[in-house]
């Protein structure tokens, strides 16, 4: 009897135990059905047409200013006064400092008169070679030279001159319209003639030097349009136009190209700038950057074939921010899938979405 009490136990075990495995199975089939639909892929479209492609080269540069000067007095003065300060905007003419002037009047004036001492000289020795002052003009102009020469008045001449001139140039003024920068020096301190007193800088003639790669150079001519961004301030873009192209590559396989810059009150020189060089190409088919996905290394693009996503390769030519230009693998009206590719295969079933 007690065999029989064991065997009946078991078979009741079994049987529990076997509907509970059926509850585990059913339990995970509806696991899995919940953690993987059956979804059709949603993606957007574009039709492949032959368009304009704007092409950029990026490059890293530096503003200049076209005029730009060092000023400088003429001599080691004192400074007598100065009326401008770093960052005045001064227009051409103006005086911007100028030197104490007692010893450059007295020069000037030691210089006149040694000049009218050589001029008396020289009526001397005319004099003596039979002609008048008066009557210069008939003097043979061999004898006039070897007379002015003797009698030191060319000598004379140049060296009031040069006083003159430096009596008139005291005052230093501005050679045209700009803004004052590098202005160190304090008043009744000597000027030296070595350094710049202070250097002019017009803004309104900026432009942008950046350098390209001399296979970029078949790429871009004078008059392109380039946009100019300064690294310190990355919101303030100004368009310029290639004014320049140094016909010369240098040892590392760059040229180096200027851009002339419309003017912006916050652009200063010697800013770092990111100079994006824009030039327009005709009848390019061009398709966004997100159309391109890769495949085994490859650049694969799919189009749209009824409800199914087709896979092709393709071969990209030029490329700017956002597009690239398609040189081979496509035709002209393909329609090109430009979203939700990402996790596409060969003939998987799409929906198109706008």
């Amino acid at each position: 009897m007690k065999k029989y009490s064991y065997l009946l136990g078991f078979l009741i075990l079994a049987a529990v135990g076997a509907c509970s495995g059926e509850k585990r199975d059913s339990a995970a089939e509806e696991t899995v059905e919940t953690v993987l639909p059956d979804k059709i892929n949603e993606v957007t479209v574009m039709k492949l047409e032959l368009t304009d492609f704007q092409h950029e080269l990026i490059s890293n540069g530096t503003l200049s200013a076209r005029r730009h000067a060092d000023l400088r007095f003429e001599s080691p003065e004192p400074v007598a006064a100065i009326h401008v300060k770093n960052g005045d905007r001064v227009r051409e003419g103006q005086p911007l400092a100028e030197l104490a002037t007692f010893r450059l009047a007295n020069r000037t004036a030691q210089a006149k008169d040694a000049l009218e001492r050589a001029k008396l000289d020289l009526q001397d020795v005319l004099i003596g070679q039979g002609f008048a002052l008066e009557d210069s003009s008939g003097v043979p102009p061999a004898t006039m030279q070897l007379v002015r020469t003797r009698s030191g008045y060319n000598q004379a001449l140049a060296q009031y001159d040069a006083a003159l001139y430096e009596e008139q140039h005291a005052v230093l003024k501005a050679p045209f319209d700009g803004m004052v920068a590098n202005l160190f020096s304090k008043p009744f301190n000597m000027a030296s003639t070595a350094e710049a007193f202070c250097t002019l800088i017009d803004p309104r003639s900026l432009e942008a030097s950046f350098t390209v790669l001399e296979n970029e150079l078949p790429m871009i001519r004078e008059g392109d349009r380039v946009l100019v961004t300064p690294f310190a301030l990355p919101g303030e873009t100004t368009e310029g136009r290639i004014s320049e192209i140094n016909p010369l590559v240098d040892e590392n396989g760059m040229v180096r190209v200027k851009a002339s810059v419309a003017h912006a009150g916050k652009l200063f020189e010697g800013m770092k700038v990111r100079v994006s060089i824009l030039r327009s190409l005709p009848r390019q088919y061009v398709i966004p950057k997100e159309a391109v996905v890769l495949r085994s290394g490859k650049q694969v693009v799919f189009t749209l074939e009824g409800d199914r996503a087709l896979w092709v390769y393709v071969q990209t030519g030029l490329e700017n921010a956002s597009s690239y230009t398609v040189v081979d693998g496509l035709k002209e009206g393909d329609t090109v899938i430009t979203g939700g590719n990402v996790n596409l295969a060969h003939e998987s079933p799409v929906t198109v979405v706008r």
